[in-house]
C-alpha cells in the first residue's frame, strides 16, 4: 500500500521524543491491561482527548478550530471529529467525596499549630469534643464542616487506612499526607491528579511555552538492594519534611489571599521514589578503567 503524504509526515517527529513516550506509556499500558482496558477501548478515549486538546490549545488567532483543521491536525476523520466535539468533556473529574473532605482535614491536622506536638508532628486526637474540646477528632471535622459527622469520616478513614487508634484509643494519622492505603477510587483519583501535573510540567518544559517548571530527579543504577532500602527510607523522611513545610506555607498564603480579588491559581508539589532491578546486560564487566569508574558513578545531578 503506498504511503500517503500525511503518513510520511510522521518521519519528522523526534525519534528521541518517540522513545521517551514509549517509556512513559509502558507502565500505563501495564496498568490498563491489568484492569481490563483494551487497545480498542483506549483508542476511543484517545480520539476524544486529541479532539479536546486540538480544539482548546491549537486555535489560530484565537478563533475556533474548524472540523477540517482538527482533522488535519489530529489525523482523525472529519466524521469522527463532528461526533466527538458534541460528546462529554473527558476533563470532568470524578472526585471521591472522601478525597475532597479528607485533603482539607489532613491539611488542617498537619499545618495548624493547635493540632501539632512540640516536634511539629500531628498530635494523636481524642475522639470527642466532650473529652478534649476543639483539639479532638470531632473538633477537627467540625472546624472544616458542620454538615458531616466525625464518626462517618472516622469509619471511612479506618477503612482506607489513613488513621488508626493508639493504646489510649486516640485517633492517629498514619501518613503525613493524604494517601489512602486502600480504596481504589481514592487511589485512582490521586494517580490521575499527580501524574497529570507531573507530565504537564514536563511537557510544558519540552514545548517551551512557559517559564520552566521545577522538574528534577536524581538516579543511580549500580546499587545493592540494601542501599536502595536505605535511600528509600531517607527519601521518604526528607520528602515528607519538604511536603509538610510547603503545605504549611500554602495554607497560610491561601488564608491571606482569600480577601484578594485576583484569579485563583492552583499548584502541585510532588515527591516520588521508584526502584527496580537493573537489566542483567548492564552488569557486564567493563574492560576500560575509565568506563568502570563511569559505571560506578552513573547518576544524574539534581
Amino acid at each position: 500500500m503506498p504511503t500517503s503524504e500525511k503518513d510520511t509526515s510522521v518521519t519528522t517527529v523526534s525519534a528521541a521524543l518517540v522513545s521517551a513516550l514509549c517509556k512513559v506509556l509502558r507502565p500505563l499500558v501495564k496498568l490498563m491491561l491489568s484492569k481490563g482496558i483494551t487497545y480498542v477501548y483506549l483508542t476511543d478515549i484517545l480520539k476524544k482527548i486529541f479532539v479536546e486538546v486540538g480544539d482548546k490549545d491549537f486555535r489560530m488567532n484565537g478563533k475556533p478550530v474548524t472540523d477540517s483543521h482538527l482533522s488535519l491536525l489530529t489525523g482523525i476523520h472529519r466524521k469522527d471529529i463532528k461526533r466527538l466535539r458534541t460528546t462529554t468533556n473527558t476533563k470532568n473529574e470524578i472526585v471521591p467525596e472522601t478525597v475532597s473532605m479528607g485533603a482539607r482535614l489532613v491539611s488542617q491536622w498537619t499545618s495548624d499549630p493547635a493540632y501539632l506536638d512540640e516536634d511539629g508532628h500531628p498530635k494523636p486526637l481524642p475522639r470527642f469534643i466532650r473529652d478534649a474540646g476543639k483539639i479532638s477528632f470531632e473538633g477537627l471535622v467540625a472546624s472544616i464542616s458542620k454538615d458531616i459527622r466525625s464518626r462517618v469520616v472516622l469509619d471511612e478513614w479506618l477503612r482506607l487506612g489513613v488513621v488508626d487508634f493508639d493504646e489510649q484509643r486516640r485517633v492517629c494519622l498514619k501518613v503525613e499526607a493524604f494517601v489512602p492505603a486502600k480504596g481504589f477510587d481514592e487511589k485512582a483519583y490521586y494517580f490521575g491528579h499527580n501524574l497529570h501535573d507531573h507530565s504537564a510540567a514536563a511537557a510544558s518544559n519540552l514545548i517551551g511555552e512557559h517559564q520552566p517548571f521545577l522538574e528534577r530527579s536524581v538516579h543511580y543504577d549500580a546499587l545493592s538492594h540494601q542501599s536502595i532500602r536505605i535511600l528509600a527510607e531517607q527519601s521518604e523522611l526528607l520528602g515528607m519534611q519538604a511536603l509538610l513545610a510547603i503545605n504549611k506555607k500554602a495554607m497560610s498564603l491561601e488564608q491571606e489571599d482569600a480577601s484578594k480579588s485576583e484569579k485563583a491559581h492552583r499548584f502541585t508539589l510532588g515527591v516520588y521514589f521508584y526502584s527496580e532491578p537493573v537489566e542483567s546486560e548492564k552488569y557486564t564487566t567493563p574492560t576500560d578503567p575509565f568506563t568502570d569508574e563511569k559505571l560506578r558513578n552513573n547518576h544524574s545531578p539534581l
